[in-house]
């Protein structure tokens, strides 16, 4: 153990020459990490707080349990595996659905357990992968099932965005203008956080329009825990939640690859650890009020633009997330964010979260000239952005759930009619072949 928590310093620890890296298991200067796990917190701030602010989950809670996450994280994976766990968008949808049903206040205990569970069986699928290997996710979930999956779980949204959108439409314009101006007019770390700047540009033109209230703000004490919540069983939301599982497998593992192509060391082996880890991050998450976590991107796109991938740079910024979350004042800053502001920030989020699921399709070469691919994909988009529904015995089924059972029920099915019969390649993958120059 002890070793575990002993980084190299690099080089004098001051100096880093362009070109040069800081690998996991090096650091600099105490410092000098710590203002590269500060910008870390910077990095995730944004879409982290998003989606408590969205699903009315408390803000410091989320933080809070973030921060453990991400120490479990690197614990479990032996400091090896530089990551941040932030709160997953994945479980927006199935606890929007939930409080639509339940109500705001009494959504959130049956939303945690939902969490839980979730947590629960992406551990366990963690588990499985580390001793059995991932090749089997790539046989279950090919890259068109798992593209329409996550797509569906973002475009499943839309209604949503715009019954807050048009509740403050200039609000809502402003903001998702900023969003967009700040991504293309800034490069480096500020146009990678044109989503947390574009809130602040909406939030003070919302100020500006008198739509906050600080009221709230003015009673938080500046220290104290945040409000931790019990989950209550509800099976009956299950099937809203079980699906956000793909999306996490499909998030951790290609997390752990983009971190081998940028450190150039083979993370194979690691694959099952990140996803129990985070999977036993999102249980404890659930169990005490918090949203369900995920590796994320935006501090990928921290390490590659500072090429510094020190694990110590993430306990630090798990420490400074821990902090914060300790502040109930600052958790009520957020909670006075406006809908409109919300309206226009989720029109490009929510949509982003989509368009992941359709670059799952492009990166994979899925060839949708082949019927099954294509048959498979409309029918699924379908079914989530109009958000398919049913019940069975008192159990509720939304767009999401139906869709990801359709969607491996119809690409397994047909898929092996289509063998049956000859009409499908016992050898296509449905994915396009790289061309071969005519040498003639």
């Amino acid at each position: 153990m002890s070793n575990m928590f002993t980084w190299k310093l690099h080089g004098d620890g001051k100096t880093l020459n362009p070109g040069e890296v800081i690998d996991p298991d090096e650091r600099m200067t105490w410092g000098r990490t710590a203002g590269i796990g500060a910008q870390h917190v910077i990095a995730m701030f944004g879409a982290t707080f998003l989606v408590p602010i969205l699903t009315h989950f408390d803000p410091s809670t989320t933080l809070f349990f973030t921060a453990m996450s991400t120490a479990l994280f690197l614990l479990i994976n032996k400091n090896k595996l530089p990551s941040y766990l932030g709160s997953s968008f994945g479980f927006i949808a199935p606890i929007t659905a939930v409080e639509a049903e339940k109500g705001v206040g009494g959504g959130i205990p049956a939303a945690g357990f939902g969490i839980m569970c979730t947590g629960i069986l992406l551990a366990l699928v963690g588990v499985l992968v580390h001793f059995a290997g991932a090749k089997w996710i790539d046989i279950i979930m090919p890259p068109v099932v798992n593209g329409a999956i996550v797509a569906i779980i973002g475009f499943n949204l839309a209604p949503s965005v715009w019954n807050n959108f048009q509740k403050a439409p200039d609000t809502a314009a402003v903001t998702l203008v900023a969003v967009l101006l700040i991504a293309v007019l800034f490069k480096g770390l500020i146009g990678r956080l044109n989503i947390l700047l574009g809130v602040l540009v909406g939030y003070a033109y919302a100020c500006f329009r008198g739509q906050v209230d600080f009221a709230a703000v003015a009673k938080a004490s500046w220290i104290g825990f945040p409000q931790f919540h019990m989950p209550q069983a509800d099976f009956s939301v299950l099937p809203m939640f079980i699906p956000v599982v793909m999306v996490l497998i499909a998030e951790n593992v290609g997390h752990v690859k983009s971190v081998a192509q940028m450190t150039g060391r083979d993370y194979d082996d690691q694959i099952g650890t990140a996803l129990f880890a985070d999977g036993l991050g999102t249980t404890i998450a659930g169990f005490g009020g918090g949203s369900g976590t995920t590796t994320y991107g935006e501090n990928i796109g921290v390490m590659a633009a500072t090429r510094v991938y020190s694990t110590a740079a993430y306990w630090c910024a798990a420490a400074f997330a821990l902090i914060l979350s300790l502040c109930p004042k600052f958790g009520a800053v957020i909670n006075t964010i406006p809908s409109g502001v919300l309206g226009g920030v989720t029109t490009l989020l929510y949509g982003m979260i989509g368009m992941v699921g359709v670059r799952i399709w492009v990166d994979n070469q899925v060839d949708f000239g082949k019927p099954l691919n294509n048959m498979t994909a409309a029918v699924t988009m379908i079914i989530g952005i109009a958000d398919f529904g049913f019940a069975i015995s008192g159990v509720k089924f939304n767009g999401i759930a139906i869709g990801t059972v359709a969607v491996l029920v119809m690409y397994h099915g047909l898929r092996a009619i289509g063998r049956a019969t000859g009409a499908i390649a016992k050898d296509d993958d449905g994915l396009k072949k790289p061309e071969v120059a005519d040498k003639r």
